[in-house]
């Protein structure tokens, strides 16, 4: 059962990226929630904050209040303003301030200034262009160029997983493999470590494919027994064996949130990469 709604309203002096990400992960330990994330950004004056907080409507449903503000002065009056408004308030910024403070010895700048964009920015980007370049076996650059190979069957999550971990930093590419049609010879070249493979339960893979052969329509079908689940079962042991033939560890998506599965490739990568240095 769904309870009321919740907004966490983001207050923020740039963009409001980083408490939304906090706001998504603290949201996901409440799944029964329906909990909506309303940003305010480039909070400049007073006259934003009082513009933002007059859309907020406590009375009507429970609001929450995530702030990032830098200046001491809007950063101060956030605060009297959620709690003139009975607004529960998470400061997100000033503890992690402090603590830089304790331990550098210096006050902070109290400067806005844009995150990201440094050599780790770059890197992102780069490695989402990656991504979007080697999608679904269209390889514009060679294998050894990926930080990580994922392969799979149709409709495991191969091209969403690649763009998260594109925008994590990890330049990806992803190749479906086919029952009956052998493996791009890449992948024989490529590094062991690299390659990850993707498999799914077979009645969750039926579900995916029927949803998007309605999307598309019946002419949207283009492989006999595409959504057929005796022929799933087949097209999963069989490219399952050519996984285990390329040495890959499989990792089953059926159950997992994006940002878990990214998580799991991270962790085996490094893992066979170190082991295969030496480390």
């Amino acid at each position: 059962m769904t309870r009321p709604a919740i907004e966490v309203h983001v207050i923020a002096d740039s963009t409001g990226d980083t408490a939304a990400r906090v706001a998504r992960a603290a949201a996901a330990q409440y799944a029964d929630h329906d909990v909506r994330i309303m940003r305010h950004p480039r909070q400049s004056s007073m006259e934003g904050l009082e513009d933002s907080f007059s859309r907020m409507h406590p009375d009507q449903v429970r609001t929450v209040v995530f702030s990032t503000v830098v200046d001491e002065t809007l950063r101060a009056r956030v605060t009297q303003l959620c709690t003139e408004r009975g607004l529960a308030h998470a400061d997100l910024l000033e503890p992690a301030v402090t603590a830089l403070s304790a331990v550098t010895g210096q006050a902070p700048e109290r400067v806005v200034r844009p995150v990201g964009v440094s050599e780790d920015y770059f890197k992102r980007v780069h490695a989402m262009e990656f991504a979007v370049a080697n999608d679904d076996g269209n390889l514009s650059n060679h294998l050894d160029e990926a930080d990580i190979v994922l392969i799979g069957v149709s409709r495991t999550g191969k091209t969403p997983l690649s763009m998260y971990l594109g925008y994590l930093g990890y330049r990806t590419a992803n190749i479906p493999l086919v029952p009956g049609i052998a493996p791009p010879p890449e992948l024989r070249e490529v590094a062991r470590w690299k390659l990850i493979g993707l498999t799914i339960d077979p009645e969750r893979l039926q579900q995916i494919r029927g949803r998007r052969v309605r999307a598309m329509g019946s002419s949207g079908v283009h492989k006999d027994g595409y959504t057929e689940l005796a022929q799933i079962f087949d097209e999963l042991d069989e490219v399952g064996r050519i996984q285990r033939s390329l040495g890959c560890p499989l990792i089953d998506t059926t159950d997992l949130a994006l940002e878990e599965a990214a998580g799991r490739v991270i962790e085996v990568v490094d893992r066979r990469r170190e082991a295969a240095q030496g480390r």
